[in-house]
């Protein structure tokens, strides 16, 4: 099975936040629990951060236990760890899909990042991200000028070359 989310689509979200997952994502989280079996709901983590972050992340179970690990190599005590921590295990909420493949976003994460009747699902390799339509359109401009290396102008499917060569 694909442990890979890919994709966008929007989705509607009611009145308790209750929202529909994308079906090739359900498949993919149940791919990703190694609890998971037929009849029951896999499990997820969102990540939501502190107020720098405008979009939820979504974690399936081998994606969360990964980053658990990394956080688990640093020394106890120490600022980066202690960092890590607060954002992937305060700043998060576990959770399940429900029967019916639907996420139920609690109020404050949905407040956080002002969710309000409409949320747009974006692929990320190994997790899934869950944005305002407008929030993400905003964010396509950003952060991508960071790097000596990287010029947003050009097609970003060329640096995948660089890579093969290594």
């Amino acid at each position: 099975m694909a442990r890979t989310f890919r994709g966008e689509s929007n989705h509607k979200v009611d009145a308790k936040g209750r929202v529909s997952i994308p079906a090739l994502f359900r498949r993919v989280l149940e791919g990703a629990d190694p609890e998971w079996r037929e009849g029951l709901q896999p499990r997820v983590v969102i990540v939501y951060g502190d107020e720098k972050r405008k979009q939820l992340e979504c974690f399936p179970q081998e994606a969360i236990d990964e980053v658990d690990a990394l956080i688990a190599k640093l020394p106890r005590g120490s600022s980066k760890r202690k960092a890590l921590q607060r954002l992937y295990s305060a700043q998060a909420h576990p959770t399940t899909v429900d029967e019916t493949g639907r996420l139920v976003l609690p109020a404050k994460l949905r407040n956080k990042i002002g969710l309000d009747g409409e949320a747009y699902f974006i692929g990320n390799g190994d997790t899934f991200e869950i944005w305002t339509p407008d929030a993400y359109d905003a964010s396509m401009s950003e952060g991508l000028d960071g790097d000596d290396d990287f010029d947003p102008d050009v097609d970003p499917s060329v640096y995948l070359d660089a890579l093969g060569e290594g």
